[in-house]
């Protein structure tokens, strides 16, 4: 059981950093009700891998009619291309379409053409979107976030050890960053029952810059939420040095030795920031 997280100095007035994002069969209505109803702080309809070829024609009706109303949290749609967008884009329970497999900035460009004011998430699943991460994260005014596709990636790389990963992870959490958009997210964990795995390897993302993680189950919900809120120990060190830099703006040493400057006030008030999350 997590720890209460003791009081602390007001963070910044920010919306919730979402930190769990459930996918779930674009063909399951009753599925996608239950999600939304559930603990996920996204929920990511999927018109793409998770639906049987036979069933897109029904995925896509089913999906529209879920999306005909709002829900109480935000609803993504990965599509499987771009023949999905006239039956999803402008309807009132969409919030954002994740793009499968962009490689380049103009497959941004011509989404962002035919579903204008919607919100995109570009997936980046092969090499060449690697190499081209900044360019996809800086595409378009519409795009709100880059993630890996780890599975096709991995595919394409030849890789079989997890840490070949990495530098691909870093890359976008750069990518990201430089575009001025919020860390990644970690790509999903296939092991549901692995849960001790999960949480070594969200421990790993977080460490890479990565925040939060996609879901294929309910039950790996809390193990990421876990893994990537900060630590009673973190927020109390947080919350000194924000006391510390309210008594003086300039740079300054604790009294244990560390120094605080204004980088160092900025990453603790992202750390209070996230431990202030509903």
């Amino acid at each position: 059981m997590t720890a209460a997280v003791p009081p602390v100095l007001p963070a910044p007035s920010v919306p919730p950093t979402p930190l769990t994002w459930l996918y779930v069969p674009g063909d399951r209505p009753g599925m996608m009700a239950k999600a939304v109803a559930g603990d996920a702080d996204v929920v990511i309809v999927d018109l793409e891998d998770a639906v049987a070829p036979d069933r897109r024609a029904y995925a896509r009706e089913a999906t529209a009619d879920f999306l005909s109303s709002p829900h109480g949290k935000p609803v993504h749609v990965r599509i499987a291309d771009r023949a999905d967008l006239p039956y999803v884009t402008g309807l009132p329970g969409l919030c954002a379409l994740r793009l499968p497999k962009i490689g380049h900035a103009s497959a941004v460009h011509a989404v962002a053409e035919r579903a204008p004011g919607t919100d995109l998430y570009a997936l980046l699943e092969s090499a060449l979107a690697v190499e081209h991460a900044y360019a996809i994260a800086s595409a378009h005014p519409s795009v709100r976030g880059i993630a890996l596709g780890e599975a096709d990636l991995r595919a394409d790389l030849g890789v079989r050890e997890d840490a070949g990963l990495d530098w691909s992870r870093g890359r976008a959490v750069v990518a990201a960053r430089a575009a001025g958009l919020a860390p990644p997210a970690q790509s999903v964990f296939p092991d549901v029952r692995d849960l001790a795995g999960l949480a070594a390897s969200c421990r790993h993302g977080r460490a890479l810059g990565m925040l939060g993680r996609a879901a294929i189950h309910p039950a790996q919900l809390p193990v990421i939420e876990e893994a990537y809120r900060p630590t009673l120990q973190e927020v109390a060190s947080a919350q000194e040095i924000i006391e510390a830099a309210a008594r003086d703006a300039g740079a300054q040493a604790l009294v244990d030795g560390r120094f605080v400057d204004a980088a160092i006030v900025a990453a603790a008030r992202r750390t209070l920031t996230l431990a202030h999350r509903p």
